[in-house]
């Protein structure tokens, strides 16, 4: 791709965003296309947002768990950028129309008190970074189509990184932790829709640690010439797999003695 190609498939991205009008898979329009290009249309979508006045808020780790990896043939995690329109309350009602095809996964979020950045950064330099972690829901959107309607082709994880990781919005349970308050592999989830059992995990389904995604999300982002900042939200990845949330639905994302957090959808 050239880098009007990924100036113009960020624009078409947008568009999609702004309109509720999924567009076609990327990967069927240029279907030479490469990780680099899909990060840089990611980030092509990034210089535009700041733009339009924006602000980053943090970052997103998708694609952590194995069995994710292993249905999208890859064997490594995604990520994307966190914008401050994306934030919601504890509690709050997305209003109709908001997202095309909203989805949520249960996540424990890291909160840092200091930047990290590097290609050598390491588990003791995460720990010491982050001022504390929260119970949290992810709210996914797609603005890509799922699959291409002639052919039955799926997206693949490029339309994916493309498309921002699919991240649409984020919800931070009250509750706060110290980072080493807990062993974040036994922190887990059960994840109701309506008052029904939908999904359930733990933290080790992340990269067998959260604080390991958080690792490799600042390594990742080196290679770009990125760096996590102080008060940035890093979502280390889901332990469940997406839930649907058709309009008229309830999410409660119960982590026990961790917190609790919930989103609902008019």
């Amino acid at each position: 791709m050239t880098p009007e190609d990924h100036v113009r498939a960020a624009s078409d991205l947008l568009h999609a965003e702004a309109t509720c009008q999924q567009v076609g898979l990327l990967t069927l329009r240029h279907p030479d296309m490469t990780m680099d290009d899909a990060y840089e249309v990611q980030n092509a979508i990034f210089r535009a947002k700041l733009k339009a006045g924006r602000r980053v808020i943090g970052w997103k780790i998708g694609l952590t768990s194995k069995a994710m990896q292993y249905a999208l043939g890859i064997d490594i995690p995604d990520s994307g950028i966190l914008f401050d329109h994306m934030a919601f309350d504890n509690g709050a009602t997305v209003p109709v129309g908001r997202f095309i095809q909203p989805r949520i996964e249960a996540e424990i979020a890291f909160v840092m008190q200091a930047p990290l950045a590097g290609a050598d950064v390491t588990r003791a330099d995460v720990i010491s970074a982050t001022g504390h972690v929260a119970p949290s829901i992810e709210i996914l959107d797609t603005r890509i189509q799922r699959a291409d309607p002639r052919t039955g082709r799926s997206r693949t994880v490029l339309d994916t990184i493309s498309d921002n990781a699919a991240n649409a919005g984020i919800v931070l349970g009250a509750e706060r932790h110290a980072v080493d308050a807990h062993d974040l592999r036994w922190v887990g989830a059960i994840t109701f829709r309506d008052g029904e059992v939908e999904e359930t995990g733990l933290g080790a389904g992340v990269l067998s640690d959260p604080v390991e995604s958080v690792v490799w999300l600042a390594r990742r982002m080196a290679q770009y010439g990125q760096s996590i900042e102080a008060g940035h939200v890093i979502l280390s990845g889901s332990f469940i797999r997406p839930v649907e949330c058709p309009p008229r639905t309830a999410i409660h994302a119960d982590f026990g003695p961790f917190g609790s957090v919930d989103v609902s959808f008019d």
